[in-house]
């Protein structure tokens, strides 16, 4: 069994919700929605005993439906420090990317890590993509870790490659000693020797290095790769300022395919932030649903009202198991539209949402943004 499927225990027995809920094996699964009401009134009451900040937010009053949820703004995390934990107790400090502007900062005790990586690892079982046998090449397209490098993009990077045996590691995105370079000649070149060495390939990152990647090939007059067809494929992130280059997710996914020869269906996007640590994957029809473990709901751009199914607005996320800030309600930045689970057709049984824009003005900037930069000219 992959070790990050294993056991995680709540750092207190007042969290016996929230230890419940987190423990539902299957990742797309709402059906016990007052455990999940009780698991955030835990967890509201525990970041109001702990944060002042929360506790001014908060009225005290238990929840009895989730829109009653107060949220904070994504952007809060950029111009604030807050934890609901000792700073002794904090495992990792990460912050968000971007060359210049704010960097929201996120710390996460053992537990909030633990349960975090514990999802993960149960939609890649869900998907089947765990693999503790055959031994994979990697080419992640995020930034290359380094001593003074806290970026989430990079801590996630390294966390994927946990779920196959890795023959070798190949950054898109390396460290030059004084900053990060997209080297497209490079990534060609680990690509053609992943090729010739016949083992699966797991590329993970910015779509836009490998649609860029991809390009350069075409343009050398590179032949079309066919890599393993057990490899993967698995985006974060987007395209925000490279708007003129991006091309429909369709259309990526079929480059990838007639230039590396990867399945259309092990082909996915995700959708997370450093200032929520819930992962959301798409399915097989490559549509995000959102997980056991969480709940979405999509707020009206002028009156902040909730919206039902197929409208637009901006989306909050609701999860309960972060105890090391008060991060359990965050309202992004985000425009998107929240749809019913049988508008897909997969199988999974949640709601999925599709993310249809940024709201915001150009100093919040994303990892998306900051990759983005360094792609201008390549």
């Amino acid at each position: 069994m992959n070790p990050h499927l294993g056991p995680a225990t709540v750092p207190d027995s007042s969290l016996g919700a929230v230890q419940q809920l987190c423990d539902i094996a299957a990742p797309y699964d709402h059906s016990d929605q007052e455990l999940f009401l009780e698991a955030m009134n835990e967890s509201n009451r525990w970041h109001a005993s702990r944060n002042d900040f929360f506790r001014s937010l908060w009225n005290g009053k238990p929840l009895k439906d989730i829109t009653e949820q107060p949220y904070v703004h994504a952007n809060f995390f950029k111009m604030h420090e807050v934890l609901s934990v000792p700073r002794d107790e904090v495992v990792v400090h990460a912050t968000s990317s971007g060359t210049t502007g704010q960097k929201s900062q996120m710390f996460w005790d053992a537990w909030t890590l633990r349960a975090g990586q514990r999802m993960v690892a149960r939609i890649y079982d869900h998907n089947g993509f765990i693999d503790d046998t055959e031994p994979v090449h990697y080419l992640i397209n995020l930034n290359q870790p380094a001593p003074d490098v806290k970026l989430g993009s990079s801590f996630t990077g390294q966390f994927m490659t946990d779920f196959a045996p890795v023959r070798s590691v190949d950054y898109g995105l390396a460290h030059t000693g004084t900053g990060h370079e997209f080297d497209a000649f490079g990534s060609i070149r680990a690509l053609q020797q992943f090729a010739d060495s016949g083992l699966p390939v797991r590329i993970f990152g910015f779509p836009a290095f490998l649609s860029f990647t991809l390009d350069r090939m075409r343009a050398m007059g590179v032949e079309p790769i066919r890599l393993n067809e057990r490899s993967l494929v698995w985006f974060g992130g987007g395209w925000k300022g490279n708007a003129d280059k991006q091309i429909s997710k369709a259309e990526l996914r079929a480059k990838v395919t007639e230039m590396l020869g990867i399945p259309d269906a092990r082909i996915r996007d995700s959708y997370g932030s450093v200032e929520h640590s819930v992962p959301y994957v798409e399915c097989s029809h490559h549509n995000l649903h959102v997980p056991t473990w969480s709940r979405a709901i999509v707020r009206d751009v002028r009156t902040l009202e909730p919206l039902p199914y197929g409208e637009s607005g901006y989306i909050q996320f609701v999860s309960p198991y972060i105890t090391s800030a008060p991060a359990q309600s965050v309202l992004m930045g985000d425009l998107a539209a929240l749809h019913a689970p049988e508008e897909c057709g997969c199988g999974n049984e949640t709601p999925w949402f599709e993310i249809l824009g940024r709201a915001g003005v150009s100093r919040n900037r994303s990892c998306a943004i900051a990759a983005a930069e360094l792609l201008k000219g390549n």
